[in-house]
């Protein structure tokens, strides 16, 4: 008989990521934001691909979109694309060590951040130079902590009579 899991982490700590992302923070450390849903769904999308997946990221990209003034959609693709690409491979990459993971996640935190100036180049907005790859460091550099946070998550959400402190 199937265990079935209940996907409240899942949604709880996809509404925080994106309250994270548009937290404000002062202009000199706004360039170093992390891309906090980016990570939480590539987490997600690897973890449980049957249930957080393409369609997830869509709505969670338009959220994006929305809140942060973005042109409508933008987020939203670069995200989808981001979860097509993590489920899609998310057999192999789970089993990556730390390291390669990370490498993994920098790769896919890259073509998030290349789909966002691709689609601003043919909007017409400015450039921001070496500004577009800040944000790609610094989630490669939080990646470990933010799988750690979201393992612990995860076993409380599979493990019933476990708490999350």
């Amino acid at each position: 008989m199937p265990r079935s899991v209940k996907i409240w982490p899942a949604i709880a700590s996809l509404l925080v990521a994106l309250m994270l992302e548009v937290l404000p923070l002062p202009e000199m450390l706004n360039s170093w934001r992390p891309p906090f849903l980016t990570l939480v769904l590539i987490y997600w999308c690897m973890m449980w691909p049957n249930k957080i997946g393409v369609i997830t990221a869509f709505f969670s990209g338009l959220a994006l979109d929305v809140l942060c003034g973005s042109l409508l959609g933008e987020n939203a693709l670069a995200l989808s694309l981001v979860a097509f690409l993590t489920s899609r491979f998310y057999l192999q990459i789970r089993i990556f060590p730390l390291l390669q993971l990370t490498a993994s996640v920098f790769a896919l935190l890259a073509v998030s951040s290349f789909i966002r100036f691709w689609i601003d180049g043919i909007a017409g907005l400015p450039s921001t130079g070496f500004g577009r790859a800040l944000p790609v460091i610094t989630g490669t550099l939080l990646w470990p902590f933010v799988m750690g946070l979201m393992d612990r998550l995860r076993y409380v959400a599979e493990n019933r009579k476990s708490s999350l402190l």
